[in-house]
């Protein structure tokens, strides 16, 4: 499994990127992005928002992390087994990348708003470059779905591996919060079919209301593994009251505490990125953040937020992560100084 992104070849281009504005051009709308990099070229994937393909799930590359331009997305049409399996679908929502085994994995969702007759799916390629020799995205079909009476949502799917090797799928939102399953190495899906999902994060509210959380994202570093969420609405543009928070475990399955002891199964963690609490930024509900770690061992956040100035609209958005003596962390973003 590769997680990292390689960066040695930018050294040039590193500079500017940590004091350059935000990233320019094919910025919006995006929504639920991740990034990986082949070759010379970085990758986003998010939320099908868009024109044709970008509609199902949109795509964008950029040769320097600071300048976007949209291409060939990954599907023309909703998988057959998606359509059927979630009745209403018109796209396909939060997708997840790693190479993994020699092929790159794209984990995504599908749903409808609001309901959790959902699934998670898996595509998978030899290369992201459309030009490249063994270019196209192979439907592996489901991988875990959701029903009504489920305490769970099968969406937002972030994959890792632990030290150990072990392979597992993060996921979740709403209802009764984050959960994780260990996947089969070689299938990219469930080890162990049926079996209940474990718990990771949730925010405990009064009965039949929900719990606001969703996003996660699991990496390892420093001998801990760290969750990131998002807690609070998205979607409501220059309204949305998103923000994202953080925690930490010795063991892949939590628990996940904040930096002052409260745990992410009652809501807890460390608050990671949230605009200013007096509404006057530009880029407000900052979240559904992906992690990426260069091969200089810099850790990187890509998330969204909506831009006042453009209409509340969903828009790239790029951080580092500052680590501190007390091996906690916060994000800067570009052009801020860390």
């Amino acid at each position: 499994m590769v997680r990292w992104i390689a960066i040695g070849a930018l050294m040039a281009a590193g500079a500017a990127f940590a004091q350059a504005d935000a990233p320019q051009g094919e910025v919006r709308p995006v929504h639920d992005p991740v990034l990986i990099r082949e070759g010379r070229v970085w990758h986003v994937y998010s939320t099908g928002i868009g024109k044709e393909g970008q509609g199902i799930l949109s795509a964008r590359a950029s040769d320097d992390l600071i300048r976007w331009r949209t291409v060939a997305p990954p599907f023309a049409a909703l998988p057959d087994w998606a359509a059927k399996a979630v009745p209403g679908a018109r796209n396909l929502w939060a997708p997840d990348i790693s190479f993994v085994g020699g092929r790159y994995r794209l984990y995504y969702s599908v749903s409808t708003f609001g309901s959790n007759r959902s699934a998670i799916g898996l595509a998978t390629s030899a290369t992201l470059d459309p030009a490249a020799p063994g270019y196209g995205w192979r439907d592996e079909g489901m991988v875990l779905a959701s029903k009504p009476g489920d305490d769970f949502n099968a969406i937002d799917p972030a994959f890792v591996a632990d030290r150990d090797g072990r392979h597992w799928l993060a996921f979740g939102s709403f209802w009764s919060g984050l959960k994780l399953v260990e996947l089969d190495p070689r299938t990219g899906k469930p080890r162990r079919p049926g079996e209940k999902p474990l718990p990771l994060a949730s925010r405990p509210v009064p009965q039949g209301a929900p719990s606001i959380i969703e996003a996660p994202y699991l990496f390892e570093r420093g001998g801990w593994y760290w969750l990131i969420a998002s807690y609070d609405y998205c979607c409501k543009g220059a309204a949305s009251t998103y923000y994202t928070v953080i925690g930490r475990s010795k063991t892949i399955t939590g628990p996940y505490l904040g930096k002052d002891g409260s745990s992410m199964l009652a809501g807890g963690g460390t608050v990671l990125l949230r605009a200013d609490l007096e509404e006057k930024g530009r880029f407000r509900g900052p979240g559904h953040a992906g992690h990426f770690r260069g091969r200089d061992g810099v850790d990187h956040l890509v998330f969204h937020a909506y831009d006042k100035e453009n209409g509340g609209a969903p828009t790239l958005r790029l951080a580092t992560l500052d680590w501190g003596a007390d091996g906690w962390l916060r994000a800067v973003q570009q052009g801020e100084k860390p």
